[in-house]
């Protein structure tokens, strides 16, 4: 794997961007606390910044907390 690439899963950030994206749970999983946070206080930045996220995991340029990209469909030794 690339040192670019985080080591978790496109494919469980998408589901829980999908089913949970408005309460920012996928960028809890990510390891962003504090945008988390405020996508709980604003119901996903009024689910506009929600679909922003969703787009961005799509199509493979969402970031982790340390900047690297969110690409790999599987964690690593699944």
């Amino acid at each position: 794997m690339s040192e670019n690439h985080s080591n978790k899963s496109r494919l469980v950030c998408l589901l829980l961007c999908w089913f949970l994206g408005f309460l920012g749970i996928h960028r809890f999983y990510v390891g962003k606390t504090g945008t988390g946070i405020l996508m709980i206080l604003t119901g996903g930045g009024l689910c506009i910044w929600w679909l922003i996220d969703l787009i961005m995991v799509a199509i493979g340029s969402f970031t982790d907390s340390e900047g690297r990209v969110v690409f790999q469909w599987t964690e690593p030794g699944s």
